[in-house]
């Protein structure tokens, strides 16, 4: 149904959710004693790693750069 639907598959779909919650959480100053690493498992990432790649690849910059 997603496929077809929103012609992405399911973690594709899943991690755009993702990020978008780690953008509010960037976003709001109450949470800047979290950190980049914070935030990522705060969103549902296992990892640093895969968490800056798929934020690179939705908003085309870093969370670094975001945050900024």
């Amino acid at each position: 149904m997603i496929n077809a639907g929103f012609q992405k598959n399911f973690f594709q779909y899943v991690n755009e959710y993702r990020i978008e919650h780690a953008k509010k959480l960037l976003k709001d100053n109450s949470k800047n004693k979290l950190s980049i690493l914070g935030i990522a498992y705060e969103s549902g990432f296992n990892s640093k790693t895969s968490f800056n790649t798929t934020f690179k690849k939705l908003t085309n910059q870093t969370p670094s750069e975001f945050k900024k």
